[in-house]
């Protein structure tokens, strides 16, 4: 592990600890050049499928492209980071439970939308629009009573 001060590679471990929702292990080290401590989180990654294009390229799932994401829509929302990452850890149970080796880009960003919609609408209203690249007006008014009458549902 990189030393983040002084970028030295060699550190060692002083305690770990597994996290509250239990799919991360939170390792605090010192840095055996410049003695700084820091603290890195660990995630079994294997398992998660192979992310699926638009234009048929394949890529590694990435969860930080996802909690990037998450952050631009919930900008200057009222909504916790603790609580992007348990959404982000929700499509990843998600995504290991299909069991499946590949996944399109869009199922992901529906999955998205979806926990944005229970989490922050405006959030959810800002992510659909850049995700669903609306043409006019008309197909963002669409959407917007879309979600008004399924919150009328509830």
């Amino acid at each position: 592990m990189k030393c983040p001060y002084c970028g030295h590679g060699e550190s060692k471990v002083l305690d770990s600890r597994m996290s509250k929702e239990m799919d991360t292990i939170r390792r605090r080290r010192e840095c055996l050049k410049c003695a700084k401590r820091f603290t890195t989180a660990e995630r079994l990654e294997e398992g998660l499928p192979l992310v699926v294009k638009k234009d048929g390229r394949r890529e590694q799932f990435d969860r930080e492209k996802i909690l990037v994401g998450l952050k631009k829509a919930c900008e200057k929302r009222p909504v916790s980071i603790t609580n992007l990452e348990k959404v982000l850890s929700r499509i990843e149970y998600n995504l290991l439970e299909k069991g499946e080796r590949e996944i399109t880009a869009s199922e992901i960003g529906e999955q998205v939308m979806d926990e944005l919609r229970k989490l922050d609408e405006i959030a959810y209203v800002r992510f659909a629009s850049v995700y669903r690249q609306f043409r006019d007006i008309n197909e963002f008014m669409d959407e917007l009573k879309d979600l008004v009458l399924k919150k009328g549902d509830t």
